[in-house]
């Protein structure tokens, strides 16, 4: 009887965690996140454009999509990142 309930009781913990996840991560970070940083330099010539993340995500970043169709995300410490989401912030208005 004991294993039935212990059975049970992990069973029913186990479907709260699975149902209640993917509504935590989409309240936490609703827009794009990055959790992996290209630490080199993409040329100017090869960005086509650039998103900053969501401000709930834990780490401030920015992903840029490259002529070749690559989504990269950089930190938005990097001066370079900066100027370049600058940039297309200009060339849009």
């Amino acid at each position: 009887m004991k294993t039935l309930s212990f059975t049970v009781g992990l069973l029913l913990l186990t479907v709260y965690y699975c149902t209640a996840m993917p509504h935590g991560v989409n309240e936490i970070a609703p827009g794009p996140c990055c959790f992996k940083f290209f630490t080199g330099r993409i040329p100017q010539p090869q960005i086509v454009y650039v998103i900053k993340t969501h401000n709930r995500c834990q780490e401030k970043g920015f992903v840029i999509s490259t002529a070749r169709g690559n989504e990269i995300c950089v930190s938005q410490n990097l001066n370079w990142a900066q100027r370049a989401f600058e940039l297309q912030q200009v060339n849009k208005g």
